[in-house]
Order: structure tokens, then C-alpha cells, then sequence
């Protein structure tokens, strides 16, 4: 780019020794590259251990679970510390301490991207068939020990694919599927993001994929819960290529199957129309819920559970 470009040429100017830092692999003439990644999980845990102090000991194992939720780089852990050691003298454990800390440092890569759902709904409040609560409950036992699934018993080590949790709501609007995904936020203490399609689809060919990857990028380093409203519009069927609008649009789908199996966070499709998915979409969701249209008993529940308590009769 001629970004890039100017920078080359600057630092080629510059009869000093120099370094420069960057998000992203640049072309900036014959320089050294060397690539630092984000600490890795036993990284992580050393850099709590050391930021902590004798707090870590306190946790009773909470910082392997912190640990295997939260991506961060060592001046995040160094912030996260900070935070917890300050609240120490408060009502609230070290561990929700630490946890809330870890989930206000992930969300300002998020804040641009897509709208945060603060979750208000309970299980109380979800009126559903008992099979569909099931399954709800049991994607939720999934995000909470996955970690202990793909690294303590080595699942990942078989395999880096298809390690992601992904979750289909099918059914028409207002049937509870936002409400179940909040639900399911709140029973994780994990942020949720809706993500607006209209900013992310773009009829210029690479730019979908790029803010895509912007999203999944920034949800990373906090495993948040992404939550793809009306995602059939992104996540259509894949027709045949008859010129170079459907081949790219099928690079978009094939790139979207890409990132949600390697995500490691969970990610919520929503949809009123499942029949207009993607069928390579459909065997790789890992848990589909239907969600019909209430009876008349679940109606009149869903109209009691509407009014609060301190409403007049």
C-alpha cells in the first residue's frame, strides 16, 4: 500500500538503528522480521502466577478456567492484576475480580465492530419445551470445559480444526432465540455482540472477509459470544459460479466456515429461514435449536413473565 510504501522509504532514510512495530506482516525493505505472538496458555498462567502473587494460590484452580476463556497479552494480565489486588478489600472474590477485569479489557477491540447485548434474560424467563432448554444447557457445559476437553485430555493436539462452538437458532421472529442466546451470556458471564450485517457485508470484492476477520480477530482475546442475527443473508446457499460475483461469494462463505471451526470463542447464528443456509454450513454446526412458534400455554406464560412484579394488578 502507499502506506507502506512511505514507511519504506523513511526508514531506509534513517542511518540509526531502528525497529519498527506492527499489527500486521509488512513489506518495509530488508528488515529482520521477527514475529511475537500473544503468550501462550502456560505463558499466561506464569505471567498471572508472577502478577498476582499470593493471590494465584487463593484462586483454587479459578486460573486455569481465566486462562483457557482469556487470550491476553502480558500488559493486559499486568492491568487484570492490578484491578483484582484493588478489589481485594471488597465483597467480591478475587476470581470475579480478575474475571470482570478480563472482560472490560477485551471489549474495546469489540466496540466498533458490533452492538454489546448486555444480558438481562434468565432461564426463568426463557419459556421454552424442556428438549429445547436441553440443548441450551448442554452448549453451555461445552464452552465452559472445552479446555479441559482440547488441551488437558489432548483433543487438540489431534487435530487444530473444527475446535470452535457453534450454535443454530432456527425459527420465526420472536420465539425467543436473542433472549436464549442472552441466556446463555449470562450463565457464562461472557459479553455478547450482535453482529450488524449491514457493516460487514460489502459489495467490493475482499472487503467482507476483511471485516469478518476484524471480528473474529478482535473476539478472540476474550471469547466472546458472537451472535450472527438473520445470518442467512451472509450465510446463504452457495450457487453454481457463473461469473465472478458467485465465485466470490462463495469465497465468502468457504472463509466464514473457516473462521467460526477455528474460532475459539462461541458463535450464535440466528435465522427464520433455515432452508436458505448453506448446507456445508449445516454439518458443521455443532448444536441446532428449533424454536417454534408458542402454543396457547406457553403463550399465556410468556404474557405473565411480560409484566414485572411491581406492575398494578
Amino acid at each position: 500500500t502507499a502506506t507502506e510504501t512511505s514507511a519504506a522509504k523513511f526508514l531506509a532514510g534513517l542511518h540509526i538503528p531502528r525497529a519498527l512495530s506492527c499489527r500486521e506482516v509488512t513489506s518495509a525493505g530488508d528488515m529482520y522480521r521477527l514475529e511475537v505472538d500473544k503468550p501462550d496458555s502456560d505463558e499466561q498462567r506464569a505471567l498471572w502466577e508472577a502478577n498476582l502473587g499470593r493471590t494465584a494460590a487463593a484462586l483454587n484452580g479459578q486460573l486455569d478456567q481465566i486462562t483457557a476463556q482469556f487470550h491476553l497479552g502480558a500488559e493486559q494480565i499486568r492491568v487484570a492484576s492490578v484491578t483484582a489486588r484493588e478489589n481485594a478489600q471488597s465483597d467480591t472474590p478475587a476470581a470475579a475480580a480478575i474475571w470482570n477485569a478480563c472482560c472490560v479489557l477485551s471489549r474495546p477491540a469489540m466496540e466498533d465492530l458490533a452492538t454489546r447485548i448486555a444480558p438481562r434474560a434468565t432461564w426463568e424467563d426463557l419459556v421454552l419445551p424442556e428438549l429445547q432448554k436441553q440443548v441450551l444447557r448442554d452448549i453451555t457445559v461445552n464452552v465452559k470445559h472445552r479446555m479441559q476437553v482440547y488441551r488437558d485430555w489432548g483433543f487438540a493436539a489431534r487435530s487444530a480444526r473444527g475446535l470452535g462452538i457453534s450454535a443454530l437458532f432456527a425459527g420465526p421472529s420472536g420465539t425467543g432465540k436473542t433472549m436464549a442466546a442472552e441466556v446463555i451470556a449470562a450463565e457464562l458471564n461472557l459479553d455478547l455482540y450482535r453482529i450488524d450485517l449491514s457493516s460487514v457485508v460489502s459489495k467490493y470484492i475482499g472487503e467482507t472477509e476483511k471485516n469478518l476477520r476484524k471480528v473474529f480477530d478482535a473476539a478472540e482475546s476474550g471469547g466472546a459470544i458472537l451472535l450472527f442475527d438473520e445470518a442467512d443473508a451472509l450465510f446463504g446457499k452457495r450457487s453454481e459460479v457463473k461469473d465472478s460475483h458467485d465465485r466470490h461469494a462463495n469465497i465468502e462463505v468457504s472463509y466464514l466456515l473457516q473462521r467460526m471451526e477455528e474460532y475459539r470463542g462461541l458463535a450464535i447464528l440466528t435465522t427464520n429461514f433455515k432452508s436458505a443456509l448453506d448446507t456445508a454450513f449445516l454439518r458443521r454446526i455443532r448444536f441446532t435449536v428449533n424454536f417454534s412458534f408458542p402454543d396457547k400455554d406457553r403463550r399465556e406464560a410468556i404474557w405473565q413473565g411480560a409484566f414485572p412484579h411491581a406492575a398494578p394488578p
